[in-house]
């Protein structure tokens, strides 16, 4: 692919990604600032707004503004690498890569804002609650998947190449 038209081509895939994981996020917590209750979908999907200071599922949650500050930084680190990697790469990987900063700078542009995430998709079976997460978090971890997949399968055809 032409450089300008992969420029265009994964431009248009993260930005696509965070606005619609933007506009989700500004229903869910519009919604949540008038009516305040569960949006019950289904029997095992709810829309419940929680707010995530940490990172992936709440992990790494702090009450010093300091650490949150870091980490925050961090994430924008790595964002620019995962840049990088979509410059760098070749065929399907930087797609999958295009995804990841996607969701990526979705969630980041909430930490800013908010000084938290929104997340809102809570799967259940009964009593038992996934990890409540948004549309980003969805992208993030398809891309991940994705990359992981193509590094099993297409690394060793790579390798018979040599």
């Amino acid at each position: 692919m032409a450089n300008k038209k992969r420029v265009v081509v994964f431009s248009l895939i993260i930005i696509s990604i965070c606005l619609f994981d933007q506009i989700t996020k500004k229903f869910i917590i519009e919604y949540f600032d008038t009516n305040n209750s569960i949006i019950f979908l289904t029997s095992f999907l709810n829309f419940d707004l929680i707010w995530n200071d940490g990172i992936a599922f709440g992990l790494l949650s702090f009450d010093n503004p300091s650490s949150y500050n870091l980490v925050t930084f961090i994430i924008g680190l790595v964002i620019f690498i995962v840049f990088y990697f979509i410059i760098i790469s070749k065929n399907h990987m930087s797609y999958f890569y295009s995804m990841v900063a996607g969701g990526a700078l979705g969630n980041f542009i909430d930490r800013i804002k908010f000084s938290a995430v929104p997340d809102f998709i809570d799967f259940h079976i009964g009593d038992y609650h996934w990890f409540v997460f948004n549309i980003a978090d969805i992208f993030i971890s398809l891309g991940v998947f994705c990359l992981i997949i193509a590094e099993i399968f297409y690394k060793k055809t790579d390798d018979e190449k040599i």
